[in-house]
């Protein structure tokens, strides 16, 4: 991993999407990693699976993306939802949040949802990476966060331990422990649209699993 990077934050009062905003500035060469967007408020947030995430007032709204070259040597492509949740995962939990990841990429209190990550590569050279939490509201059937943090303290956070030379060997061994708790949960499989359960799958050493005799990929 690349050494002594800067990254500029810039802040919005409010988007429709700050995934949309980056990727598309990304894909235009307007915007050049590394570099991140937070908006105070988000209208038409982008979830998994072509879902919209509610942009409640307060919550985080993060869309980051980096070069290839500032990413572990070890991480797989596929895996990348899973390591930058689980540096926010060790983050909250620095402030004694009980969050927890379920496989690939949503934050669970218990289980309730309150937020989520997609990642997607632009143009085989740049990551980028969205997060959306529950800090202040919730909207029905999820939860907000269980430790007061401000937005602020927490992306400030969040980008110290990135910028730490975690390599994914570290970052897995800690999530096979976890990955038993998603166990009790399932996925909407992308090919059929029917929630498959996740009691019977193995975890991959690159973070993918293999169930029903298929190898599922948690980049999205």
């Amino acid at each position: 991993m690349e050494k002594g990077w800067v990254l500029e934050i810039v802040y919005h009062d409010s988007l429709p999407s700050t995934h949309r905003f980056l990727e598309e500035g990304l894909r235009g060469k307007k915007l050049i990693p590394p570099l991140a967007i937070v908006s105070e408020r988000q209208t038409e947030g982008v979830g998994s699976r072509g879902n919209v995430w509610k942009g409640l007032e307060g919550n985080l709204f993060l869309s980051f993306c980096l070069s290839r070259g500032r990413l572990p040597s070890d991480l797989p492509q596929a895996s990348t939802s899973i390591y930058f949740s689980s540096i926010m995962i060790a983050v909250l939990r620095e402030f004694g949040s009980h969050v927890w990841l379920k496989w690939p990429n949503d934050f669970y209190l218990k289980d309730k949802k309150i937020g989520g990550t997609i990642t997607s590569l632009i143009s085989g050279e740049s990551v980028l990476c969205s997060m959306g939490i529950n800090l202040k509201n919730a909207p029905e059937d999820f939860e907000i966060i269980d430790v007061n943090i401000e937005k602020n303290v927490l992306i400030e956070k969040y980008f110290l331990k990135l910028k730490q030379v975690i390599f994914w060997k570290d970052i897995f061994r800690q999530y096979e422990i976890e990955f038993e708790k998603s166990r009790s949960f399932f996925y909407t499989d992308s090919l059929s649209g029917r929630k498959v359960s996740l009691r019977k799958a193995s975890l991959l050493e690159d973070g993918s699993i293999m169930i029903e005799n298929r190898r599922i990929y948690s980049l999205r």
